[in-house]
């Protein structure tokens, strides 16, 4: 089974305006992404596990940028980063977030505040797969931030 990992770590309480109505329930279908580390939800014993449709309820972004993996602009299209913590009431000042070929990548909080980063389920209207990044992608606005490219990551690596 495959999951999504992301772990907060610090120490310094960083406040999110919560865009997730209610508690979070347990996921119905396969996991796609688990949280821990510094939050205030859990659904799970390892944090806050979500499946797809979980991940589809939260408010939805869509933009297009040009990415150094493609020779076109792609459109990306899923939920804001800072919605996706703020549905966990994460705290914290970095993301650690890690990929399914193993690499790693810390985020600084900030940058979810500060940009409109997306944890993208979409490429140009379609699924992602895993072969081409997915299911999950964490993509800047590089279009319109340039030096954000070094922190944009493939995908979420599986948990245990």
């Amino acid at each position: 089974m495959h999951k999504r990992h992301f772990v907060l770590a610090a120490a310094i309480a960083v406040t999110f305006s919560t865009a997730f109505a209610g508690p979070l329930g347990a996921p119905n279908g396969k996991v796609v992404l688990t949280i821990s580390g510094k939050i205030g939800e859990s659904n799970s014993p390892k944090g806050v596990e979500f499946d797809m449709a979980m991940i589809e309820k939260l408010p939805q972004r869509t933009f297009t940028t040009l990415t150094p993996w493609e020779t076109k602009p792609v459109q990306f299209t899923g939920p804001l980063l800072r919605d996706v913590l703020a549905a966990v009431k994460a705290q914290g000042t970095v993301i650690k977030a890690m990929a399914l070929n193993d690499f790693q990548s810390a985020i600084p909080v900030e940058d979810a505040v500060k940009f409109d980063v997306v944890m993208a389920h979409k490429m140009d209207g379609q699924p992602i797969p895993v072969k081409t990044k997915g299911p999950l992608f964490i993509v800047y606005p590089l279009t319109l931030n340039q030096s954000c490219a070094r922190r944009c990551i493939t995908s979420v690596r599986p948990g245990n």
